[in-house]
């Protein structure tokens, strides 16, 4: 991997390991996928490849922060409001 997009891919795994803490089926169970996509992709050399895969892992945490707000807020409004 180059070293430029080693920080960044470093830095995107970080960011999901912390978001999939919170994952609906456990901590445990998201880490294990994790860690399964980025060694199965670990042999991918070519730079363009590799900044894909970086859009597709933001675009992966984006979804799971708006995961983790609709599920906030459906229990604020399950708490404040009676349907």
């Amino acid at each position: 991997m180059a070293n430029p997009l080693r920080a960044e891919v470093v830095r995107l795994y970080k960011n999901l390991l912390h978001l999939g803490r919170e994952y609906p089926k456990g901590g445990d169970y998201f880490r294990e996928r994790l860690r399964a996509a980025f060694s199965k992709n670990k042999s991918v050399q070519d730079p363009e490849q590799i900044k894909e895969m970086i859009a597709r892992g933001e675009y992966v945490a984006r979804e799971l922060e708006a995961l983790y707000y609709l599920r906030k807020y459906r229990a604020m409004k399950k708490r404040y409001y009676e349907e």
